[in-house]
């Protein structure tokens, strides 16, 4: 079973186009008479999930919904706080850092959700019926192919370590990876590579001697990497430079053939939610055949359950060598590991002092 991408309408995020910066909010009126509310806090970018809110709303078309975009920090940070202060949380959160949503749940925030629809989830997909995996992101190199020619696209991590050393593929200041001390996502896949690889120092170290470029967000690693200001970046996610790929980007996408790390989008309804009727509603809709269709086809997004093709992600899934290389990450307990605070402060100083005083020093030089 060969592993694909699902096309989708490109639209949605053209290379070079605007995005929806973190924090925004929009609010989608409903199409009738309002008759329930719904507030999400999600770090899937506004123009992705558009399409399927509109979706929703054609079944429930009384639903107006408020929907923030947030980098998967944020959304744990503001409901804690909020909590806290015994505010009006969220009704759903929808975010990429399924480590923060599953440390919600093991702190007691989330509401427990059954339903006919939730029971139709793998196993390895949701967590004590808190935390729902609603898709699954492969975590990719990805290139600017008129800039790399094939033969030295890296294929595993040992080549692109190779590539990096390599004095004539000029590449200081030309490679971007996730800021692990500002990203939640960008921490949960260094992390995970340190837990799983053995080259996760060497190429740390090699990404700080070619002086590499630290973003907080996916979206403007791929647009510099679009645009050629960028040769490669690494360790994103896969669904955002398909987008761009199908938007007419001259990328490359990289399945890493040692492991290819896959992060779970996951969904949790907060205990104290003032909507959890419709936020149960809403969860139950993105985890249907229509919402998981939706999800593939207009936001690019890897459906837990895509039709007739099963789990691709359970252990038992051997056939095909994309498949077999592919390492999800599991929700679980070994996901508080590096959340631990002590444990958190010696990796990113650890991090920190191979990958940011080069690239801190070329910024400062004249």
């Amino acid at each position: 079973m060969a592993f694909v991408f699902v096309p989708f309408l490109v639209f949605v995020l053209l290379a070079g186009a605007v995005h929806a910066a973190a924090g925004d909010i929009r609010t989608f009126k409903a199409l009738q008479a309002r008759t329930a509310q719904l507030r999400i806090h999600g770090s899937t970018d506004i123009e992705n999930f558009t399409a399927v809110i509109a979706d929703y709303q054609r079944l429930h078309p009384g639903t107006e919904i408020e929907y923030s975009d947030l980098v998967a920090r944020d959304i744990y940070d503001r409901h804690v706080a909020a909590s806290a202060r015994k505010d009006a949380v969220a009704d759903l959160l929808i975010s990429s850092g399924m480590d923060l949503q599953f440390k919600l749940a093991n702190d007691g925030y989330a509401l427990s959700h059954h339903s006919p629809a939730t029971t139709q989830l793998p196993a390895w997909s949701q967590w004590r019926s808190e935390v729902f995996g609603i898709s699954y992101e492969p975590v990719v190199i990805v290139y600017n192919k008129r800039l790399l020619p094939a033969a030295r696209v890296p294929r595993t991590r040992r080549q692109l370590l190779a590539l990096l050393r390599d004095p004539a593929a000029k590449l200081a200041g030309r490679v971007g990876i996730f800021d692990a001390a500002r990203s939640s996502v960008g921490y949960l896949l260094a992390t995970q590579d340190h837990q799983l690889g053995s080259m996760a120092g060497a190429l740390q170290a090699a990404f700080g001697d070619d002086r590499v470029v630290l973003e907080d967000r996916v979206g403007p690693l791929l647009d510099r990497v679009a645009r050629g200001e960028l040769v490669l970046a690494y360790n994103m996610l896969g669904s955002y430079a398909q987008a761009r790929i199908d938007g007419g980007a001259p990328l490359g996408i990289v399945m890493p053939e040692d492991y290819t790390l896959v992060v779970l989008r996951t969904a949790l309804i907060p205990r104290a939610a003032p909507n959890a009727a419709e936020a149960g509603r809403f969860l139950d809709y993105l985890i249907s055949p229509r919402g998981q269709a939706m999800l593939g086809r207009q936001v690019g997004l890897q459906p837990v359950m895509p039709a007739g093709v099963g789990a691709p992600l359970s252990p038992h899934a051997r056939e095909g060598m994309r498949v077999r290389s592919l390492r999800p990450i599991p929700l679980g307990p070994g996901l508080l590991v590096y959340l631990d605070a002590l444990k958190r402060r010696q990796f990113l100083e650890a991090w920190r002092s191979t990958v940011q005083p080069k690239q801190k020093a070329a910024d400062q030089a004249p």
